[in-house]
This record gives C-alpha cells, structure tokens and sequence, in this order.
C-alpha cells in the first residue's frame, strides 16, 4: 500500500525537470506538461531541463522544446554529455578518447578539444553511452584500450529510454558489456544522479538547492539526485515509474503527482 504524499503547498524558486516521459514522450507534450512550465515561468520561476541522453545535443532539446510550445535557449538545457565535457576537460584536459556512443556526443568532445581514436594503443580513456550502433567491433576496441591502461567512464547509467510503445536499452548494457569482458569498474558515471550533474545544475541556477524542485519520472535517477542535492523531489507517474514500483522502493521522494500540474500548489492556479 502506498501512503499518500503530499503535494506541494508553495511554488519554488526554480524547477528542474528531466525530459524523457516527464515533460514529453517522442514528440509530444505529457498532458499538462506545456500549460505547467509556462504557468512557473510566468510567475518568475527559473525552469532547467535536464537529460541523461547524450544522442541530442543540448541545441537539439532546446529547439525540440521550443517546437513543442515550449521555447527554451540551450542555456536552459543540461544534458550528461555536456557533463563529460566538464568532467574530462577538468581531469584529463588534451586526452585521447575511444567513444562507445553516438556522433552528437563525440561531436561535442571534438568540439571541447579531444581527439578521438579507435587505435588502442592511444586511447587514455574509454567513454560508455548510450549508443544504438553499438556492434561487436567497438566492444573490441574498448576491450583492448582498458587492457592497454585505458580509464573508463560513462556519461549515463539508465537501463533504457522510454519511447513510445516501450524503451531501447540505454548505456547500462554498454557499460555491462565492457566491465564482463574487461574484469573492470567504471570510474565514474557524471549524468543523474551523481554530484557532477548536481553540480552543473547548481551552477547554472546560482541558487541554494532547497530553493530548487527536482521533478521527473525515475527513482534511481532524477529523484535521488534531488534528494542527494538537498532539494525538494517530485516523482511524476508519466513514464519510467509506476504506483507499483514506488510501493517497493526505498527511494521516498517529496511528492508524487500524477501529472505535472500538480506541481502547481491550488492557492496559485488560476
């Protein structure tokens, strides 16, 4: 049995939303999703979306949003490849990579300065993605750079992303699939909910993190990275979670909606 969470009784200062099946599906607008986000923003809340799918860049989710009655700037968009971006420039600044992903995110790495290799022999540090041209080949290269003293890390660790009509397996196999073969850990895992994303999101709003609502649609992720974060955390039941799968977690987020006008406390709607 689920006990009843509350909803919220007052608006935030600033809303962070994940996107996949928390503000659309595909290509559509969640029920309520549109009118909720301009609603905050009209009443001066900062709105950032964040996503762990590093296979859009962050202009891309920008302007799909915008598209969708939404319009949002690329400053407005945090996503797990911007993420690596940070992370590595800090860290291995100049380092020669082997992507196990897809061209949007190996664009932005070359962009950051990175070369990009499938030699082996060269690679300082293996980057797992979520990649659906994933083949055996790669799983070779990124086998032989980590035996050669390659690092390895992943931009994401989501199991799948929903679509509509189901999911596609997401980074989780990837990364699976290297640490069997290799007898390896991943070092680090910079999308939600680790502290490198708490991080960039933090800095973007310039806000103390209980001023700050996190809202999307898994546990494991979005709502645990708002709670680590200090943050209040809203699970909406739009996508990846169900009323079921809540009842057996031991992730308790602050509210739990059903849609996301619900994060519009009763006083404020019109």
């Amino acid at each position: 049995m689920i006990v009843e969470r509350p909803k919220p009784s007052r608006l935030y200062d600033a809303y962070i939303f994940d996107l996949d099946g928390t503000v659309y599906l595909g290509d559509a607008l969640l029920p309520t999703a549109g009118e909720t986000i301009r609603q905050l923003r009209q009443q001066g809340r900062r709105t950032v979306f964040l996503s762990n799918n590093p296979t859009h860049t962050r202009h891309e989710y920008a302007a799909r949003l915008t598209r969708l009655g939404l319009p949002t700037g690329p400053e407005e968009v945090i996503n797990s490849s911007q993420v690596m971006v940070d992370f590595l420039q800090r860290r291995m600044p100049g380092s020669r990579l082997f992507v196990v992903g897809e061209e949007p995110l190996c664009a932005e790495l070359r962009r950051a300065g990175f070369t990009l290799t499938e030699d082996p022999r060269q690679v300082d540090a293996v980057i797992a993605s979520f990649d659906r041209t994933f083949v055996y080949r790669k799983l070779q290269i990124a086998f032989d750079a980590i035996r050669a003293g390659a690092r390895l890390f992943a931009t994401n660790g989501d199991r799948y992303c929903p679509v509509p009509g189901g999911g596609q397996p997401d980074a989780a196999a990837i990364i699976a699939a290297i640490e069997a073969c290799t007898n390896t850990r991943v070092e680090a895992i910079v999308g939600k909910p680790s502290q490198h994303m708490i991080d960039a999101v933090l800095h973007v709003l310039a806000l103390p993190a209980d001023r700050c609502l996190m809202t999307g649609d898994r546990l494991e992720t979005d709502v645990a990275m708002g709670l680590a974060a200090g943050m209040a955390a809203a699970l909406v039941l739009t996508g990846a979670t169900d009323a079921a799968m809540l009842a057996t977690s031991d992730v308790r987020p602050t509210y739990v909606l059903s849609r996301l006008a619900e994060l519009i406390p009763t006083s404020e709607r019109p």
